[in-house]
């Protein structure tokens, strides 16, 4: 939904920032894989261990490393597809970094074994929402739909580790539940997306 609505403004705000890095010769695919690995460090030093404020500020600055590379490589105009596929890849890993996290901390110092459950519910589906879309395209479909797309379920978790950082009792258990939740419908939403559209080619009478 974000993707819908804010994608265009953000571009904007960053493709100067993109620009002056193209300037200096810097790969889009470098800023790519620097902000993979320092999300999926941060993740691991900070939340693996219950230090949620600093986590979610260290995890952000990293993961906005995905608009950049973006805004980056349209300035460049060198948008490839292996690029395209690199992007997609480095985002599943620092998604499972995020969520693995949470979850190795609530199997340990957390003890929780409900909010590890939430924590791993939330790493299952956030990959299965990305799986089926990347699968739709690759049948020819399309299927941006769902409630819970990647920016929704950034901004949920990080809003959550975030508060639950600075003291607030149940933030993050309510961001997990939710997202879990909400992740949940959105692999439905897609699904059925994709059924509808898989309907409409097969019932399309053959080119004469």
């Amino acid at each position: 939904m974000l993707n819908i609505f804010a994608r265009a403004s953000v571009a904007r705000a960053i493709q100067p920032l993109g620009e002056r890095l193209a300037r200096a010769g810097v790969s889009p695919n470098l800023v790519t894989v620097l902000g993979t690995v320092g999300a999926v460090a941060a993740a691991v030093a900070f939340l693996g261990r219950g230090q949620f404020f600093l986590g979610t500020l260290v995890v952000t600055v990293f993961v906005l490393f995905d608009l950049v590379d973006g805004a980056l490589a349209r300035a460049r105009d060198r948008s490839s597809p292996f690029g395209a596929v690199l992007d997609s890849t480095c985002d599943r890993v620092a998604d499972a970094a995020i969520f693995g996290s949470l979850a190795w901390w609530y199997a340990g110092g957390g003890d929780s074994r409900a909010l590890l459950l939430a924590a791993l519910l939330c790493l299952a589906l956030s990959s299965l929402t990305s799986y089926i879309k990347a699968r739709a395209e690759g049948v020819g479909l399309r299927c941006d739909v769902g409630i819970a797309e990647r920016a929704e379920r950034l901004i949920v978790v990080l809003v959550g580790t975030g508060l639950e950082g600075l003291g607030v009792p149940f933030a993050l258990a309510a961001a997990l539940w939710l997202l879990a939740a909400a992740s949940a419908v959105t692999v439905v939403q897609r699904i059925v997306e994709v059924r509808r559209q898989a309907a409409l080619v097969t019932s399309r009478p053959p080119a004469q």
